[in-house]
């Protein structure tokens, strides 16, 4: 699959609405969804992975996403030029049930972002801060493996912003994103810093030897 030019001129929850209208029962791995988009962009991605985890009460896809999540926040945080999963991750799949739930709970939670955000605030989002956004969105990723309740809805919020606002060059979404981040782990913090350390400590354990192969 490939960007068509109709593709490219629809925003993206859009294309995410579409890709569930035609997505075959078993739908499709992380990697064909991820040929719907541009795949250079850190920003659509993390968008994307992000839908599902603001959605209350949606179990199962979260989960799925959420590794793929911190690996590409990883790689912002690295530097790297373009995105890019390893088979463990990209062959990972959403079927058509989770790929229907995310497009409707993204525009009922998310579609408000497409009229409100515009270019703003625009040396935030250049390449020198990107490397600080991708470190503070991978703590929000890892977060999202904290095995308490709604641990998925605060964070995938956090970066689901962040990442529009990198798409857009909009740094002010940006900011709020990464302020709701960080309030939502400082909260986890103060209320079971064990359990967070914990799934921080395995994320970056896990992605250093993802990354490093």
């Amino acid at each position: 699959m490939s960007v068509t030019k109709a593709e490219t001129e629809k925003t993206l929850l859009q294309i995410v609405e579409a890709m569930a209208a035609g997505a075959p029962e078993d739908g499709y791995t992380l990697r064909e969804t991820f040929d719907h988009l541009d795949e250079s962009a850190f920003g659509a991605g993390l968008f994307l992975l992000a839908l599902p985890c603001c959605i209350p009460f949606l179990y199962g896809v979260p989960q799925i996403v959420s590794l793929p999540m911190m690996a590409l926040a990883g790689q912002m945080a690295l530097g790297h030029e373009q995105p890019w999963l390893p088979d463990a991750l990209g062959n990972r799949r959403i079927d058509r049930k989770g790929l229907t739930a995310m497009a409707e709970g993204g525009r009922k939670w998310l579609g408000w972002i497409e009229t409100f955000s515009k270019p703003r605030l625009t040396t935030i989002t250049g390449p020198k801060s990107e490397r600080l956004i991708g470190v503070l969105l991978c703590i929000f990723c890892a977060s999202i493996l904290v095995p308490l309740p709604m641990t998925n809805t605060v964070p995938g919020f956090a970066v689901a912003l962040a990442a529009f606002g990198l798409i857009n060059r909009d740094g002010f979404l940006v900011v709020i994103g990464c302020l709701l981040g960080l309030t939502w782990v400082s909260s986890l913090l103060v209320l079971g810093p064990t359990a967070v350390l914990a799934a921080i400590h395995f994320g970056k354990d896990w992605l250093t030897g993802l990354l490093g192969s």
